[in-house]
């Protein structure tokens, strides 16, 4: 029933033109995102999907909208634990090549802050396990479920790697954090169930739903439709879940 109701208010959504899914020109629409917010999207998004060629000018426009060389990094390394290490790594050499020919041209990019040093005696497990719960919009950690009770070694990975070492470097907060990783999920094939998560997650970070109706006019004007409406279609179905 539940699920039923979900779907229900998704294609109402769409019908009376809450969130739709935007045309390929509504760029100029957005008006929640700033500059280096849509940046973080298609830079994450076409790491994600190893697109270099339209990757190298995000790239460009990133660092002209203010994002520092350790931001894009940033991103850049992030985006290992979602699309892999050979296409996080070859955008990090297609920014390389980007700041030699920008440097070249006498372009200065602020190089940014390094990240903090991790709390003293960090705790890598507890620390990953309550920003998952953060995300998920938990006040308590939640018992292990089936997958993790099933493969306990990759819920270590999730919990002390990809939210501790990786979230607890502050170079980028979380919200940004979360953004990146529905922009890559957005642009991968077969992640709907992590990428509807992350939506919600991306929500619980503060992320308003302005905020996320203007990502998916992102998608729509600078990755492509068909993936604007995809992603769409998921975050009627978590904004109609949010509003019971």
């Amino acid at each position: 029933m539940i699920k039923t109701m979900t779907r229900l208010l998704g294609m109402f959504a769409v019908i009376t033109g809450f969130l739709t899914a935007p045309d390929a020109k509504a760029i100029s629409d957005v008006k929640s995102l700033d500059a280096q917010q849509q940046s973080i999207i298609t830079i994450a998004a076409f790491t994600a999907s190893g697109d270099m060629d339209r990757l190298t000018p995000a790239l460009n426009t990133g660092l002209d909208a203010g994002l520092t060389v350790n931001e894009v990094k940033e991103v850049l390394v992030q985006m290992y634990a979602y699309a892999g290490f050979p296409r996080s790594l070859n955008a990090m050499f297609a920014l390389m090549g980007i700041l030699e020919d920008r440097k070249a041209k006498g372009i200065v990019d602020a190089e940014g802050r390094d990240a903090s040093p991790a709390p003293e005696n960090f705790d890598r497990d507890a620390y990953g396990a309550r920003i998952r719960a953060d995300l998920s919009g938990l006040e308590d950690i939640p018992p292990p479920a089936a997958w993790q009770e099933f493969s306990p070694i990759i819920d270590v990975f999730l919990k002390e790697h990809l939210f501790a070492d990786i979230f607890v470097r502050d170079v980028l907060d979380h919200q940004q954090r979360e953004l990146a990783t529905i922009a890559a999920l957005a642009n991968m094939p077969g992640t709907a169930g992590q990428l509807r998560y992350h939506l919600g997650a991306a929500m619980n970070t503060g992320l308003t739903e302005a905020q996320m109706r203007d990502f998916i006019l992102v998608l729509g004007s600078e990755v492509g439709s068909s993936v604007a409406s995809d992603a769409s279609d998921l975050l009627n179905e978590v904004l109609g879940a949010r509003s019971q």
